[in-house]
């Protein structure tokens, strides 16, 4: 790692001298070609004039979930995002302090910044306001005016699959999703993909409330309501389902069911795990940028930590459809 020092002796002027101009001291009197020189010679040895300072304050991030391990493991998409948001403070030799949700009523770790992956009840939410500190919250966002936030687009990406299913001919389609939760306050945590998709079938005339089947998030799941489905009396010619890991569910059903997976039934996943291209068939699936969701987590409030910035940002992360060969065009 170069220092001043070594700029100093490679531009030909004293270290204080250095020191001055990279940190763009206005008082200093220099030649611009001696400025020019000593910016160039910087360049070339890739001195970082912020590392110094970055290892003389590392950041305490605090990492606070709003679910368990068990649904963590169940439904990767939480996993991922969490693993992505330890390797972006790892990479940046931030230190990471896990919080509990019992530790808001007692003693919080000192933390610099916090990151808030789930949804929170308003009773949460108050007491992590009450910490005083800064805060990004992941895949939620309770107050736009007040905290900073990277969540899905996740309403496009459901019109999208929707969209994609309709314009391969299918209007019987099926959505088999989580059941609703409560939050620590016990109120209902409403899932917009399931009210994105009822809205959608009903403006095109095509909603069948015995096409809506909701559960957990397992396999298990998945299999006990595709069974479901395909053994009524009129079965649906596509089903969208809202994790990777229902539709493995979904799949195994179909398959003891005698069903071939896209030729009688189309099915639609959410996620993209890393397993979905291996299915067979490999699945449609929409991918979520897992990845840079935890990642940008970290650099937003690593932002707000240090430049004492006083707007929150909202961080949108656009979904992508990924076609394979779950899918099939019935209306040729």
């Amino acid at each position: 790692m170069a220092t001043i020092k070594d700029i100093a002796e490679k531009a030909g002027v004293s270290a204080a001298t250095v020191s001055r101009v990279l940190n763009y001291d206005e008082t200093i009197n220099v030649l611009d070609e001696t400025r020019r020189r000593i910016f160039e010679t910087a360049a070339n040895l890739e001195y970082d004039r912020n590392n110094k300072k970055r290892k003389k304050n590392k950041l305490k991030i605090g990492l606070l979930s709003s679910y368990s391990h068990e649904e963590e493991l169940a439904d990767p998409f939480y996993l991922a995002v969490r693993v992505a948001a330890e390797k972006r403070m790892e990479d940046e030799g931030f230190v990471r302090i896990a919080v509990s949700i019992a530790s808001l009523d007692g003693f919080v770790p000192s933390v610099h910044g916090l990151i808030c992956l789930g949804t929170f009840s308003r009773s949460i939410v108050k007491k992590i306001a009450a910490l005083k500190k800064p805060v990004v919250f992941v895949d939620c966002n309770p107050d736009e005016n007040r905290f900073d936030s990277v969540v899905i687009g996740m309403e496009k990406a459901v019109i999208g699959v929707l969209d994609y299913l309709r314009e391969n001919g299918h209007s019987k389609i099926a959505f088999v999703g989580g059941s609703t939760e409560l939050d620590y306050d016990g109120n209902e945590v409403p899932d917009i993909r399931s009210e994105v998709y009822i809205d959608y079938m009903k403006k095109y005339n095509i909603w069948r409330q015995d096409y809506l089947r909701k559960g957990d998030y397992s396999p298990k799941c998945g299999y006990t309501l595709m069974r479901q489905l395909l053994l009524q009396q009129d079965p649906p010619t596509a089903v969208f389902v809202v994790n990777d890991s229902i539709a493995i569910g979904a799949y195994k059903a179909a398959y003891e069911l005698g069903w071939k997976v896209p030729d009688q039934v189309s099915i639609v996943g959410f996620n993209d795990i890393s397993s979905a291209k291996y299915m067979v068939p490999p699945l449609t699936t929409v991918s979520l940028h897992m990845r840079t969701m935890g990642r940008q987590a970290v650099g937003i409030l690593a932002d707000r930590i240090r430049s004492d910035r006083e707007v929150p940002v909202k961080i949108v992360i656009p979904c992508e459809l990924i076609v394979r060969e779950s899918v099939r065009n019935i209306s040729r």
